[in-house]
């Protein structure tokens, strides 16, 4: 996915920020005297999926005032209760399209798959972005760089899903001891894929990989919190990504579920940062063939997402990984801060 060489169209900001990053240079005094008694417009979004009340869900403030504390972020990202929170500002490099900052209840997220992508197509269906083009490009500005996301339009010029280029994974850690890693996820040991290790992947979000035999494993499965402390919190591989190639829809390679105590999240219903490590990793021991991948998640959750993935490479090499869905547009809010 090249960047084109052209001048892109600009992406727009409501006139009043505009005003404020362009013209004034700082936030004015009105919030500042006001910054205990706001009303916070946000939007809500399904994310991965075609169908309301499935996928995974997102809320984006996509006017926040520009002196908004990280930490009332974060505060309300917890008060939210949703997987992330997305916060959309004006880039700091006028090359790029928009800033981001991501947040679940416990922490801020140096990139995220969901959220990039369900901001990107909320911000073309707001009209933030060129309306006219059927497939826009953006560069968000998020924790770790530059990323690029596109937004495609169906062929009534509506958006309809989009698609981001994520960072290549590195792989870490492998997990020797399968009989500890099964027992935390409350299976036995000869449920863990013989041919794929637990190993970590970390693509700006590590997590760890677990191949599991069957749907039945991975339906059973549990994840058990004291175990989990013992042996990953606080690790790079503290967020679990488990998966089988046994799926329940047809047209799917994978049927996931992913658990991430350490971010406040019990279980994901679809972890998009997760899903293209998830690709490099099924290529890389043999358990797929075909470099695009659909990963079903959230069924178990009753709010099923389905995550295309597509992997390049050359040779042992992977050169390009982009991870996509639809998204479908919920309804908006105002969030009072007293």
């Amino acid at each position: 996915m090249n960047r084109p060489q052209t001048e892109r169209p600009r992406a727009s900001f409501p006139p009043h920020a505009a005003l404020i990053y362009n013209e004034r240079g700082s936030v004015p005094s009105e919030y500042e005297r006001e910054s205990t008694n706001m009303n916070l417009n946000y939007h809500l979004l399904d994310v991965f999926t075609n169908q309301p009340f499935g996928g995974n869900q997102l809320a984006v403030f996509a006017d926040p005032p520009l002196d908004l504390p990280t930490s009332t972020m974060q505060l309300i990202a917890k008060e939210m209760n949703l997987s992330e929170v997305t916060f959309v500002y004006p880039p700091a490099d006028h090359k790029n399209d928009f800033r981001v900052r991501i947040f679940t209840p416990a922490r801020e997220l140096p990139m995220a798959g969901h959220p990039t992508i369900g901001t990107a197509f909320l911000l073309a269906h707001l009209g933030m972005i060129d309306e006219k083009a059927k497939s826009r490009t953006l560069v968000f500005e998020e924790g770790i760089g530059p990323i690029q996301v596109t937004v495609e339009r169906n062929e009534n010029g509506i958006p309809a899903s989009a698609l981001m280029r994520q960072p290549i994974p590195q792989f870490l850690d492998i997990y020797e001891d399968r009989e500890a890693i099964a027992r935390m996820l409350s299976l036995h040991s000869e449920d863990l894929h013989p041919k794929a290790p637990p190993q970590v992947l970390d693509n700006g979000l590590p997590f760890l990989y677990v191949a599991v035999t069957s749907l039945d494993a991975i339906r059973r499965l549990s994840l058990r919190l004291d175990l989990w402390q013992q042996l990953l919190k606080g690790k790079p591989g503290e967020n679990v990504f488990v998966t089988t190639t046994q799926t329940e829809n047809p047209g799917t390679t994978a049927h996931s579920r992913m658990f991430a105590p350490a971010l406040g999240v019990a279980e994901d219903p679809a972890t998009g940062s997760a899903s293209g490590p998830l690709g490099v990793y099924l290529l890389k021991y043999g358990l797929v063939d075909s470099q695009e991948i659909v990963s079903e998640q959230g069924i178990e959750m009753g709010r099923p997402s389905s995550i295309n993935i597509k992997v390049d490479r050359q040779g042992d090499n992977f050169t390009e990984v982009t991870v996509g869905g639809a998204c479908v547009y919920m309804g908006h809010g105002t969030l009072n801060i007293r």
